[in-house]
């Protein structure tokens, strides 16, 4: 199974989105709450060259947002990454 790390922050319509969209395929990811963790949300900004939430990767790839995910997924490209081990 791969690695998933998501970077978000509470309330965020677009964080729920792409959680659900994972919840969905029924795999496993690490969260990290970046609202009140600026180490995380320096990191964020650092791995993923972006400002904003969510921001997701699989097995260290940056895939982008939640509608990055979401088109992935729309493409059928999704749950091969998924399935690569990490």
């Amino acid at each position: 199974m791969a690695r998933i790390e998501i970077y978000t922050t509470p309330f965020c319509g677009y964080c729920s989105r792409a959680k659900s969209l994972l919840d969905g395929k029924g795999v496993a990811y690490e969260e990290f709450d970046v609202m009140m963790d600026d180490g995380k949300r320096t990191e964020m900004r650092q791995r993923a060259r972006r400002q904003t939430v969510p921001q997701i990767f699989i097995n260290g790839q940056h895939v982008g947002g939640s509608d990055d995910l979401a088109a992935l997924d729309a493409e059928g490209k999704l749950d091969a990454l998924l399935a690569q081990p990490g």
